[in-house]
């Protein structure tokens, strides 16, 4: 609604269309309205947001990391060596899983090359987005891999397993290294 009400606000005032960009500054930092009652109730309306405003940004972010700290911690655990994102950020790659397993495991029959950590609930809408946007650029750059809805997600979409995007709400148990199958024989 505050979106709303400030493109009107502008558009009567410049007598144009604002950008979109302008009109995300101004969200974001509402001191930069010109208008001073509209400010502040642009302000309160952003902090009062319990879907989309920056508290609850805030809480998503720290929630997301917290979830990559414990997978971090999960596959030290199992003694798996990766390369995070962060390291992979800094190498120059701008699409990047949170994890890159220096050697491919396998996980229920599975190749594994890279892990994502999603501290969201897996619903239809949100996972074609992630497919497209993130996890089949995954795959392109480095094949096949895993993702971890933490909070679970519709069964259905767990449907390329076989392309090579498998999907599961925990760390797996079931982790097969080179390591392990060399000790069997």
């Amino acid at each position: 609604m505050a979106r709303i009400v400030l493109e009107r606000f502008l558009q009567e005032k410049e007598q144009a269309i604002p950008s979109k960009t302008l009109i995300n500054s101004m969200l974001r930092d509402p001191s930069q309205i010109p208008d001073g009652v509209l400010a502040n109730q642009v302000y309160q309306c952003t902090v009062n947001d319990c879907c989309y405003g920056p508290l609850v940004d805030c809480i998503k972010h720290a929630i997301g990391h917290e979830h990559e700290v414990l997978l971090r911690e999960m596959l030290l655990e199992k003694n798996l060596s990766f390369i995070a994102e962060d390291q992979l950020r800094a190498k120059g790659y701008d699409k990047t899983p949170d994890f890159i397993l220096e050697v491919p495991v396998a996980v229920e029959g599975h190749i594994i090359h890279w892990i994502e950590s999603k501290a969201s609930f897996g619903d239809e809408s949100s996972h074609q987005a992630y497919l497209q946007d993130q996890f089949w650029s995954y795959w392109n750059r480095f094949g096949p891999g895993l993702v971890i809805y933490w909070y679970g997600f519709i069964e259905e979409l767990d449907c390329h397993r076989e392309r090579g995007i498998l999907l599961k709400d925990c760390f797996p148990t079931d982790i097969v290294t080179l390591r392990h199958s060399m000790a069997q024989r």
